[in-house]
């Protein structure tokens, strides 16, 4: 029932007449207008989650300079080795014998996501391509440098990736079209956008500034007298927080974008005059203020909030309420069909990863020439940087395809009003989408009633 709803409301919107599109965009422009008004008064969401990552923020930075400062230039400067039951004592290494290996991440995953942005402009479905494709292959190369160091678990694991990623984009090669004209577009909205990208520069350069602090307590754990085994628990600790922080950052630009792309769907473009004035300015700041509390919230569960963030950004709803409207709102309009089919999320992965896989690539191999004994723990957190980064570069197409979606979902004429010939390809697959899905349940329904048949039947 809800497939064929949501396949007649699809096309319908298409049908209105346009005395019907001047008052929805009419309705659409003065609800925009009116969030944006009342925006001032919107009251701080999920406080309690706000107040743990600022904690967590002050405990890890004062831990991050007490575990770097403890071997720079000096082993056990401050004294604390007694506390760790190092059984190392042997391994005499320095925070600044390791930290140029991080630094080089640093500046590989932040070159690396400024190059993709650059490129995006120009060169989108090459960039595309190479994420899809190149992967695999630089996997298997990985996989083999890893055996020839006779680091034969990464070996494995890499090779069982790069099996596992060939195995994926063969299964989903027929998607790939739609998912490209999807990023396309995507691309093509943010690049209209020149201050967000601006905005998403200052964002990567504040990751950056983290990411070297953090490298400087990771070196120290890396270069201290602790076993292998207290090293790994502590490096494991300290990504967890870098994976938060730099959730928590992609999440805000996330917010940012979104809300961005919003205003110029329902405004009907970005030379419109209606579109308030400061919106960016705006954005950022609920995005750090009113929201910043739901963003911490959300950023534990990223996977989750992927479709989430938008409402969000737009409405200032707790991530809870937010959950549970925008699942709604895709499985009451049929657009859940849509997003289930295309694979953008996966194809932006790729890219993490390839860049996290590059930058980690550069860092282990110049440990593995310096400190042999080193390479995994060096090579592993410094892919974590290089993807932490690189992600920070990707949420912005990211946002847009997002928000893209759940405009269609929420009025199909703001994307046909912003590009008529994208809004026709979408609901044409919106259809097959659902008369795929029809079809399938029709088979399952009419199966299950076969088998109660024949389980009815007594035997002979």
């Amino acid at each position: 029932m809800i497939d064929s709803q949501s396949s007649n409301y699809s096309f319908d919107s298409a049908s209105i007449s346009a005395t019907d599109q001047n008052v929805v965009r009419s309705r659409r422009s003065c609800d925009g207008g009116q969030m944006l008004a009342s925006a001032p008064s919107r009251r701080w969401r999920d406080i309690f989650w706000l107040a743990v990552f600022m904690i967590h923020l002050v405990v890890m930075g004062f831990s991050l300079v007490v575990l770097g400062l403890n071997r720079f230039e000096k082993t056990d400067r401050l004294n604390i080795d007694k506390y760790t039951n190092g059984s190392m004592e042997q391994h005499k290494g320095l925070t600044e014998n390791y930290w140029p290996m991080y630094a080089v991440a640093g500046g590989v995953g932040t070159a690396l996501g400024c190059t993709w942005l650059f490129l995006l402009g120009s060169h989108a479905n090459v960039m595309m391509k190479v994420s899809v494709h190149i992967l695999t292959t630089y996997l298997a190369v990985i996989s083999v440098l890893c055996f020839w160091g006779e680091l034969f678990l990464w070996g494995v694991v890499f090779a069982t990736g790069a099996a596992l990623q060939f195995l994926y984009v063969i299964s989903v090669i027929d998607r790939l079209p739609f998912t490209m004209l999807v990023l396309q577009k995507a691309v093509k909205m943010v690049w209209s956008l020149p201050e967000v990208m601006r905005v998403a520069y200052v964002f990567m350069f504040v990751m950056l500034l983290w990411v070297e602090l953090w490298s400087f307590g990771a070196a120290g754990v890396v270069a201290s007298s602790m076993d292998v085994g207290r090293c790994w628990w502590l490096l494991l600790v300290l990504s967890v927080s870098l994976f938060w922080t730099g959730a928590v950052l992609c999440n805000a630009l996330h917010v940012i974008v979104s809300g961005m792309v919003f205003l110029v769907l329902i405004h009907g473009g970005r030379e419109s005059s209606s579109i308030p004035p400061s919106s960016l300015m705006k954005s950022l700041r609920y995005a750090v203020t009113t929201s910043f509390g739901s963003i911490c919230y959300g950023s534990l569960f990223t996977a989750a909030i992927r479709m989430l963030r938008w409402e969000i950004a737009v409405t200032g709803k707790s991530f809870n309420r937010s959950a549970r409207d925008a699942w709604e709102l895709f499985q009451s309009t049929g657009v859940e069909a849509l997003v289930a089919y295309d694979c953008s999320g996966a194809v932006l992965l790729m890219g993490i990863l390839l860049g996290g896989l590059v930058t980690g690539t550069c860092s282990g191999v110049w440990t593995w020439i310096k400190w042999t004994d080193r390479v995994s723990m060096v090579g592993s957190t410094a892919m974590l940087m290089g993807m932490v980064l690189v992600g920070l570069a990707m949420v912005v197409v990211e946002s847009a395809v997002t928000s893209i979606y759940i405009c269609y979902a929420e009025d199909p004429l703001l994307i046909q009003r912003w590009d008529s010939e994208f809004f026709d390809q979408m609901s044409e697959m919106l259809h097959q989408r659902l008369q795929y899905r029809s079809a399938r349940a029709r088979k399952v329904l009419t199966q299950n009633r076969l088998d109660g048949h024949i389980q009815e039947i007594p035997p002979a």
